[in-house]
């Protein structure tokens, strides 16, 4: 009987610990406790890849080298600037002068306008001289179907000149023809135009007339037409 309680104690731990282990299966996430056997591994197929292309070369924009003069430009954003790729002038000044790293302007192209040629400069045609002998158209008597005519002659220069006088009508005929003072010349008539050449020179300075007769002019008794030495004659 001495060993009674001592068994009565032991069948109550066993009691106990029983009560332990089937309330530890009973219990969820009880099979963390079980032993699985490892899953396979599911092996994906890979896609076929495109062979590799050749590298592709990026063109590099390099600094220019500084001109002797000119300052470089800046390769690096300027304060301020967000987002940009490339680099900014730095801006003027409100004084006008140039700010550090600006670039001075560019100098203007020299012009290819031809300079305005004058008389002074070789190439430009020499104006035209002065007539030697001019010639001044006046009508001294007009009788309807007739008229007398005469032409001024004045040498404008210093030395002897030789003229001639050339008329040219719609019609009529040369009755005579004369030098008013002085040497008579040649005179002839063709197909209209009366012509007149001086006989001697005209001395410098010097008025000499010349005077004309026409007939059957039919009531046109003005040249149309009056030259000396190929200018035309005032007071026509």
């Amino acid at each position: 009987m001495a060993w009674s309680p001592w068994v009565v104690v032991v069948a109550g731990v066993v009691a106990l610990l029983s009560l332990q282990v089937v309330a530890l299966l009973s219990v969820p996430g009880g099979e963390r406790f079980h032993t699985r056997p490892p899953e396979p591994v599911q092996t994906i197929p890979l896609p076929d890849l495109p062979p590799p292309s050749a590298p592709t070369r990026v063109a590099a924009t390099l600094p220019l080298p500084p001109s002797p003069g000119i300052t470089p430009r800046r390769t690096e954003p300027s304060l301020g600037e967000v987002g940009g790729t490339g680099a900014q002038a730095p801006p003027a000044s409100s004084g006008g002068g140039a700010g550090p790293g600006a670039v001075p302007p560019p100098a203007p192209a020299p012009s290819t306008k031809a300079p305005p040629t004058s008389p002074s400069r070789p190439g430009y045609p020499p104006p035209a001289a002065a007539p030697s002998v001019t010639g001044r158209y006046s009508k001294l008597n007009d009788y309807g179907d007739a008229f007398i005519g005469e032409v001024l002659l004045t040498n404008t220069t210093s030395g002897s000149r030789s003229w001639t006088v050339r008329l040219v009508l719609p019609r009529g005929r040369l009755v005579t023809a004369w030098v008013e003072g002085a040497p008579q010349g040649s005179a002839r008539m063709s197909d209209g135009v009366f012509t007149y050449t001086s006989g001697v020179d005209l001395g410098p300075r010097d008025t000499v007339p010349l005077r004309f007769h026409f007939e059957q002019t039919g009531g046109n008794n003005r040249p149309s037409s009056c030259t000396v030495n190929g200018v035309t004659c005032s007071g026509r």
